[in-house]
């Protein structure tokens, strides 16, 4: 059910959810129409999106819609707003059906597009990159909610994104720096490079000792480094 909530949540904020579902041969295709024919998924959809329940809350659901785009109200929040008890509040069921709709329309791309998969597949390996950099990194017990308390772990899951964002922000400078480096020096850095490069990697990375944050008395980047042989560089 909440799966349902957030697809319809993406969709009215003008965005598109696309997960990978995990049982997908026990997912349900959904129709808006009861007596329609489906032709070959006829036996496939047999589960009613509810569209008088969409249409019974959807003021309320463009209100959420607006907070949620300026700002006002955080997803998580939300979506434990939504729900009581595991069971949906009206809204929850009025933004589930929405979402039906939209989930469905997933599902089939997924079975059918080998391309939408292939993409699918891309985001998860820059997510499973972060979730490595935010393990090795280690604030907050490596962003697993393990107390009881909340404004402490809010704390320690904000330190840990404050120093994942640090060191993507590092990287992602460092690398536009040696690109263009490269670029000047006549080597071909085209536009499948750049795309392959990720600034998510951490091997460089010293992460004993403590995180300071302080201004530097000279701003600026450090110069790049020769990796070459001659200059005792390993390749």
């Amino acid at each position: 059910m909440n799966s349902d909530i957030v697809f319809g949540l993406f969709a009215i904020c003008g965005y598109q959810f696309s997960p990978r579902i995990a049982d997908i041969g026990d997912a349900r295709l959904w129709r808006t129409h009861a007596s329609a024919d489906y032709g070959p998924l006829q036996e496939a959809s047999r589960h009613t999106v509810r569209l008088d329940r969409v249409r019974a809350h959807w003021g309320d659901m463009l209100r959420v819609a607006g907070s949620l785009t300026t700002g006002e109200v955080r997803g998580y929040d939300l979506i434990r707003m939504l729900s009581r008890d595991g069971r949906p509040t009206g809204l929850g069921d009025g933004f589930a059906h929405y979402g039906r709709i939209f989930k469905t329309l997933h599902l089939l791309q997924f079975v059918s597009d080998t391309g939408y998969r292939r993409m699918i597949g891309k985001q998860l390996n820059i997510t499973e990159a972060r979730h490595r950099l935010a393990r090795k990194i280690f604030f907050g017990q490596r962003g697993e909610l393990r107390q009881h308390y909340r404004e402490g772990m809010e704390d320690q899951l904000g330190a840990l994104g404050l120093a994942l964002n640090a060191v993507v922000l590092w990287n992602s400078l460092y690398l536009d720096a040696a690109a263009k480096h490269l670029a000047a020096g006549g080597f071909p850095v085209t536009d499948d490079l750049l795309a392959r490069l990720s600034p998510l990697q951490f091997d460089h990375i010293n992460f004993l000792g403590r995180y300071a944050f302080f201004r530097p008395q000279e701003p600026g980047r450090r110069p790049l480094r020769d990796p070459s042989p001659e200059n005792g560089e390993e390749l």
